[in-house]
């Protein structure tokens, strides 16, 4: 019996050095000894990760002339960094993915468009609204033109031109081209829709500048963009049913 009474003994002992070493670090402190290894980075907040012993860190970034923020996860003394996605197994989602949607969702104050510099398309009655950044040269801008907004009622869509010349250097010119058409609606959808060959000059003046300078402030890098009434900024090609889906939101 002498030697379980001493590995209890020692358990003894050693349970308020391990209650201790358990005891979780506010976030405040691990803000500090986060700022202290990395004084470069803004922290915007701390709290505890949905993992016991972990941290999430959102960090404060600016980009394209607003905030930006992006999330890591640490343990309690900042020793060691988790970057990329954490999945819950159970919903099968990325929980950091949705955090970041929540941190960097962009609110767009719809009165103040410049839907006179759009393309302008009625469908049925038109009461429903919906703005698009496209390039025409965009495959995914194509793939949504097609698949989903070709198929909405009863919306007006107004597109912007947006082309992207780092990664489409003919954009910019087919841009003015669609835009200095004597039918912009016509030559734009069926350019998109139908593959129809563009024609006519690219010469007159467009507000390609002021679409550019607005849809940097919005940090839109990326086409196609979609803006809905309730100031909703969706990136991508998303599906008919979705865009439906966000219409219908207040």
């Amino acid at each position: 019996m002498i030697l379980p009474m001493r590995r209890l003994a020692l358990a003894t002992l050693m349970m308020p050095l391990l209650a201790c070493s358990a005891s979780a670090e506010t976030p405040d402190q691990v803000r500090a000894a986060f700022k202290s290894k990395f004084p470069q980075h803004e922290v915007s907040s701390v709290q505890p990760a949905p993992v016991a012993g972990l941290f999430e860190v959102v960090v404060k970034m600016k980009q394209q002339g607003r905030a930006q923020y992006s999330v890591v996860y640490t343990d309690a003394k900042v020793d060691h960094l988790i970057t990329g996605d954490l999945i819950d197994t159970k919903t099968r989602t990325s929980v950091t993915e949705e955090r970041l949607a929540e941190l960097n969702k962009v609110t767009v104050e719809w009165a103040k468009l410049p839907l006179d510099k759009a393309i302008k398309e009625v469908r049925g009655k038109g009461e429903r609204k919906l703005v698009v950044f496209s390039d025409p040269d965009c495959p995914f801008c194509k793939k949504l033109e097609r698949e989903s907004l070709s198929q909405l009622d009863n919306v007006t869509v107004y597109t912007f031109l947006y082309p992207l010349a780092q990664l489409h250097p003919d954009a910019p010119r087919k841009s003015r081209q669609i835009w200095c058409s004597s039918d912009r609606a016509a030559s734009w959808l069926g350019f998109m829709r139908q593959g129809k060959a563009l024609s006519g000059s690219d010469k007159c003046a467009t507000p390609l500048a002021e679409i550019a300078t607005l849809g940097e402030r919005l940090g839109i890098s990326g086409t196609p963009a979609l803006v809905f009434p309730n100031g909703e900024l969706v990136a991508g090609a998303i599906p008919l049913a979705e865009i439906e889906r966000h219409l219908a939101a207040k």
